[in-house]
């Protein structure tokens, strides 16, 4: 991978295209950046990029052809999404057609960097995977994949549905992999509703960044796993089962499962 480009930005605004710039070059990381879709397409066809950071609304084509082109392609660069219009329908759109993260403008240069981290620690996995003879551990398991019964939003956080229909929600392991050990999670209290695409929980790990938890599902939480606020390393050790989060009882759950991915098709 030491011929890749790291990133390849895509906003049509140079305020934007010069902070990320920025913000890239003082963590030594090589960018081209671009103004459209289209010009960016251009660059894909000629180079090849660890990540893409891309803005949802742009002229001509918006960032959502843009995953479609890389669908349809079948290139695996990861792409977080960014847009200044904010809502959950564009977070949850794109987690669902392929981005592998979301920042709502304006984001700050910390959010922006722990974003990067894991975008290209997943495409690091995803390297090794699709290069297994190239792994130095060949054997080694890169990653967990949540059940089969179970759905997840993007590769951020998992749902099952249990016989009473309430649900439990959690975090892939394939999340965590993408960020240092886990030191600590900060948890919602109960009777609160989180919001399918809103952050639900939030993660500090070992390298002091702070990691945001979208919810994969709306609901009211009626239980909660105080467990792992004591002990976070259950995250790590069972995600899918002791390292739960939440229990709820959902609000719209036929409508809003139509955005989550069944845990029975791999993320690569």
């Amino acid at each position: 991978m030491n011929n890749l480009i790291d990133i390849l930005i895509v906003d049509d605004e140079k305020v934007i295209l010069d902070s990320v710039e920025r913000i890239c070059s003082f963590e030594n990381l090589k960018t081209d950046k671009v103004y459209s879709v289209n010009e960016a397409i251009k660059k894909i066809q000629k180079k090849n990029y660890r990540l893409i950071i891309c803005d949802i609304m742009l002229p001509e084509i918006d960032g959502f052809e843009l995953l479609e082109y890389l669908r349809t392609s079948e290139i695996e660069t990861p792409v977080i999404m960014t847009t200044g219009y904010s809502t959950v329908e564009n977070a949850v759109q794109s987690l669902y057609k392929g981005a592998i993260d979301f920042l709502p403008k304006p984001f700050t240069a910390d959010e922006l960097c722990c974003a990067i981290h894991r975008g290209l620690k997943l495409a690091d996995i995803q390297y090794k995977l699709n290069h297994p003879e190239k792994n130095d551990n060949y054997d080694s398991v890169l990653y967990v994949p949540c059940p089969p019964k179970y759905l997840r939003l993007g590769y951020y956080s998992w749902v099952f549905k249990e016989f009473d229909g309430n649900v439990l929600i959690g975090i892939t392991d394939l999340f965590l992999k993408t960020m240092d050990s886990v030191k600590s999670i900060n948890l919602i209290t109960q009777n609160v509703e989180i919001v399918q695409g809103y952050s639900c929980a939030n993660i500090e790990t070992g390298d002091c960044e702070e990691h945001m938890v979208l919810s994969p599902i709306t609901g009211r939480i009626i239980e909660v796993n105080n467990k792992i606020e004591s002990e976070a390393s259950i995250l790590e050790k069972n995600p899918y089962f002791e390292g739960w989060l939440y229990r709820l009882i959902p609000s719209n759950y036929e409508q809003e499962i139509k955005y989550l991915t069944s845990c029975s098709t791999e993320m690569f």
